[in-house]
């Protein structure tokens, strides 16, 4: 009989411990820190294809998006799926795609962190070359930084901020690739 007992108490004990474990990936996944899988090559090549990319959820309720950041958010064109992109434009910002390169506020801005000299940023359907917008308040202006392959802000608009998902810090996996995810942060630009 004391054998039947010990085995009774160990089930327990890995239920106890299945139970906790799984309430606190919950709780982490619902309102800390989320996987989000880089699908395509829009991000190339920062952020390739089939890598995961761990994304604060919190970080954002206590900190305005601020431009060089590397969010996710749902996809304006489909709610089933999320996009990662770079925030380039602020609520406020005037923003213009001028003979390859981005204007915000009258400036070319400095790519040069995170994009290859070479590329050049070409108009779209919602922002044509040389037409200026200003993003709304409450909104923004996301680019991925493979700016030849990538659906973003040029062809669907801008992003709500209560569309974003949160901001990526962490690129875990494949492993060989693990980073911390750079936010590119701009000179002063008014």
């Amino acid at each position: 009989m004391p054998i039947f007992r010990k085995i009774y108490t160990i089930f327990i004990d890995l239920a106890e411990t299945l139970v906790i474990a799984g309430a606190i990936f919950v709780v982490i996944y619902a309102f800390l820190f989320r996987p989000f899988q880089v699908n395509g090559q829009s991000m190339h090549p920062n952020y390739e294809n089939g890598e995961y990319v761990l994304t604060n959820l919190i970080t954002l309720r206590f900190k305005q998006v601020e431009r060089g950041d590397v969010v996710v958010f749902e996809s304006p064109t489909n709610k089933e799926k999320d996009f990662i992109k770079r925030v380039i434009g602020v609520p406020g910002d005037e923003i213009m795609i001028k003979a390859g390169y981005v204007f915000i506020n009258g400036i070319r801005l400095d790519e040069s962190k995170y994009l290859q000299p070479d590329v050049k940023t070409y108009g779209g359907a919602f922002l044509a070359e040389g037409v200026m917008v200003r993003v709304p308040p409450n909104q923004y202006f996301a680019l991925g930084d493979n700016r030849n392959f990538s659906s973003d802000s040029r062809e669907w608009g801008f992003v709500s901020s209560n569309k974003i998902v949160g901001e990526s810090f962490l690129v875990y996996w494949p492993v060989s690739s693990l980073r911390l995810v750079e936010h590119a942060r701009y000179n002063v630009i008014n």
